[in-house]
């Protein structure tokens, strides 16, 4: 779990949220802990001089990109025979590590990792990154093909990971120097274990119920303990509504000068639901995000999944029906806030959001057929970071299908690539990750005070609908920027979750 030191500085940082939108701070540093194990044969040591030095000198230049990922790096030095790989074993196991890379710095027989293959499940990557571009035939020596064999036991540790009964590790090729495409694959790497890191210590609340009659909404919260390994903290709307009873004037005020720094208050347009944001919404909206904060503050949560409606009139339903603005200040500060009390997107959300894509609560909207695209958005809270420009408040005077009105958020989406994560559950029970890539373009949305964008999928939206839909997903999803889709199957894979990758051609 993280440490009560973290907390503390995130409670301090509630009062320090910048009024720009590209600062937003995050609630609680990214971290994981990420192994890092050199192979060799320790056959040749003795046969070639100062080569095992050299070798170690690669396996720091490796080291420095994995710590420069941000990251905290635990380097176990060189295994390079079954019985160090045994002691090596022991110390992993102990290390509480996120994933481990395997540094292939020159040829090693397999017996150097089986038994790490075989008594964990850590994730494991294998790093063949060579330092030369290539040999210098005319002077090659057999020093300097062993300097450069990063590849050569590849395949040797691939098939016996299978024969250990694991999926055969991951690989990054390349070399040591100016590769930027090893590069990225280190930092991908890095993040996943950042979002496995997150997932496994998070405190995730859960508020309510399911909107009635959304049968695709239910999920079974063991196994979602059980495949990620968060905890599902059970919360009632009365945690919130004390710290709302007692929020005095000046902190009212303060997140109220913190709203109108953050989003724009424009005159309503077409829709005869919304109108320009009203003082008395906007204070409303004020004293809950205040009564939120304190209650994430006190519950320690990492995340929350809600649906709740209280008694008609009363003042917890007007509480619980305003928890919008709240909700998209702190998504966007790394605290996934789920509508519907959708536990599987709140997850989907958190996925995304520790590989820095955003991440935003979605759906699926009226198709566009004239230019072929489909609006993707949602009513409620999202993800501020992804918004292009500042987002909007309006306030709405129903919200459509669900009780209660108030400030309600609307922005449209950064133009360029995005990737959508349906996180859905199966017959057999089990998790699926369904996943799309596609791209967000500029131009009109509803101004309805609901966030929407303009995807464009391929080969075409009708095609791609029937493809996504055929998946059996939730009709809820993770909205992102990017194309990050085989970066959040690699997640998927490590967890021992199907993962489906709608194809586009």
């Amino acid at each position: 779990m993280y440490q009560s030191a973290l907390l503390g500085n995130f409670y301090l940082q509630e009062n320090l949220i910048l009024l720009s939108m590209k600062n937003i701070s995050r609630i609680k540093p990214l971290t994981a802990r990420v192994g890092i194990l050199s192979v060799g044969h320790h056959t040749y040591w003795p046969q070639f001089e100062g080569l095992l030095t050299d070798l170690m000198k690669k396996a720091g230049v490796f080291a420095d990109k994995v710590r420069a990922a941000g990251v905290e790096v635990i380097d176990f030095g060189m295994s390079d025979s079954a019985e160090v790989a045994y002691q090596k074993l022991q110390e992993i196991k102990i290390a509480n590590l996120d994933l481990l890379f395997v540094d292939m710095v020159t040829y090693a027989t397999s017996s150097s990792i089986a038994c790490i293959f075989q008594q964990t499940d850590l994730p494991i990557v294998l790093v063949a990154l060579q330092p030369d571009q290539a040999m210098d035939y005319g002077k090659a020596t057999t020093r300097m093909q062993l300097y450069n064999d990063d590849i050569c036991a590849l395949p040797e540790f691939a098939s016996v990971a299978i024969r250990m009964g694991r999926a055969a590790p991951p690989m990054i090729i390349g070399t040591l120097y100016d590769d930027p495409g090893a590069e990225q694959e280190i930092r991908d790497y890095c993040q996943v274990a950042q979002v496995l890191h997150s997932l496994k210590n998070a405190r995730i609340g859960q508020m309510g119920h399911v909107l009635e009659a959304m049968l695709d909404m239910h999920t079974d919260s063991t196994l979602l303990t059980a495949t990620f390994g968060c905890h599902l903290v059970q919360v009632e709307p009365e945690d919130i509504f004390g710290h709302y009873l007692s929020a005095g004037q000046e902190q009212i005020e303060g997140r109220r000068q913190q709203i109108l720094g953050f989003f724009d208050t424009p005159e309503p347009q077409a829709d005869p639901v919304t109108q320009k944001l009203t003082e008395a919404d906007l204070l409303e909206a004020a004293r809950v995000y205040e009564a939120l904060a304190k209650f994430v503050e006190e519950k320690k949560l990492d995340g929350l999944a809600y649906y709740y409606e209280g008694r008609e009139g009363s003042d917890l339903r007007r509480m619980v029906t305003n928890l919008i603005v709240g909700n998209s200040l702190l998504t966007a500060r790394g605290f996934p806030m789920c509508g519907e009390m959708d536990l599987k997107t709140c997850i989907a959300m958190m996925i995304m959001d520790r590989l820095d894509m955003g991440g935003s609560f979605a759906e699926f909207h009226p198709v566009d057929f004239k230019e072929g695209f489909v609006l993707v958005g949602h009513d409620g809270p999202h993800h501020l970071k992804i918004a292009d420009g500042k987002p909007v408040l309006r306030s709405l005077k129903k919200y459509h299908g669900k009780p209660g009105s108030g400030a309600s958020v609307e922005f449209q989406l950064k133009a360029g690539p995005i990737t959508m994560l349906g996180l859905t559950q199966k017959a057999d029970g089990k998790f699926k990750f369904v996943l799309a890539e596609g791209e967000s373009r500029k131009g009109a949305i509803p101004a309805t005070g609901n966030t929407n964008t303009r995807g464009f999928f391929g080969p075409d939206v009708r095609t791609f609908l029937k493809r996504w839909f055929a998946e059996g997903p939730t009709h809820h999803f993770a909205l992102g920027l990017g194309h990050r889709a085989h970066v959040i199957k690699t997640v998927a894979d490590f967890l021992d979750v199907e993962a489906v990758i709608i194809d586009s051609e």
